[in-house]
């Protein structure tokens, strides 16, 4: 069993520390700031980075958690009104959240989506659509689209894309000329997971960035998904001092909650 006590994710100055973290790709951790969730078994990682040669930066939100104790679950909102994220997470309870996946102009899902264990949008063909994040029997997997059954019965599954990590390795052969708000979820080692928001980057920045080494204490990131970015994108975090939000710009079909378990 993982214990995710906050003595282990605090260093000694009140959860903050600096470190210059040799990257991947060229990315350097340059400051990374722990916050405390409203329950334990979650908490707020607060990254800056910068990448080395073109002088870009980025700041990245992560709400890590132990999924043996916290869980993901898809929120739809298949009718109208359809509310943003911050008041849809503080009525459902929510630890986190980040916008969902793909939806057409009509709001209908792109992708496979299900919500409480129904299957709203079966799996679907597309380039775009490489992987599937889902809970199984508990268990939080990112996998690709091809290798995911649906004859698993998941309590809540997102198809998205395209993959940024696999295997622990940034994906080569992404985007790196669109810049863009994004968000992601991504699995680490030791039953770890997180939903996370990064400003302005490439796919190929962000790819890149998630797999390098020193992202936020003891997560090493394994598979990392993007979920629909731009003006879609958004975060909420409900920390032990209040919430912490960044607003989606536009209205989106669905979210993706990190709640605790029963």
């Amino acid at each position: 069993k993982v214990e995710l006590s906050l003595a282990r994710w605090l260093v000694p100055t009140a959860g903050f520390f600096a470190a210059v973290v040799a990257a991947q790709a060229g990315w350097t951790i340059t400051q990374s700031e722990v916050h405390p969730g409203k329950s334990d078994a979650v908490h707020r990682v607060e990254v800056s980075a910068e990448e080395s040669g073109n002088g870009d930066s980025a700041e990245v939100q992560l709400a890590v958690f132990d999924f043996s104790r916290a869980t993901l679950r898809v929120v739809d909102q298949p009718q109208e009104p359809r509310t943003s994220l911050a008041p849809t997470m503080q009525r459902d309870g929510c630890l986190a959240g980040v916008n969902g996946g793909y939806f057409d102009p009509n709001y209908a899902p792109v992708g496979m989506l299900v919500s409480q264990g129904k299957v709203v949008q079966g799996k679907q063909k597309a380039r775009l659509l490489s992987g599937v994040v889902s809970v199984i029997s508990g268990k939080i997997q990112i996998q690709r689209a091809d290798a995911f059954s649906p004859k698993a019965k998941p309590s809540a599954a997102r198809q998205c894309g395209p993959f940024l990590v696999e295997r622990g390795q940034a994906i080569t052969g992404l985007n790196n000329d669109r810049s863009a708000r994004r968000t992601f979820v991504l699995v680490g080692d030791n039953r770890r997971a997180a939903i996370g928001y990064a400003s302005s980057v490439t796919l190929s920045q962000l790819g890149a960035l998630l797999a390098t080494p020193g992202l936020a204490p003891e997560l090493k990131v394994q598979s990392a998904l993007n979920l629909d970015g731009g003006s879609s994108s958004g975060f909420w975090f409900a920390g032990t001092d209040g919430a912490f939000s960044i607003r989606e710009q536009k209205t989106v079909r669905d979210f993706l909650a990190v709640v605790a378990k029963p």
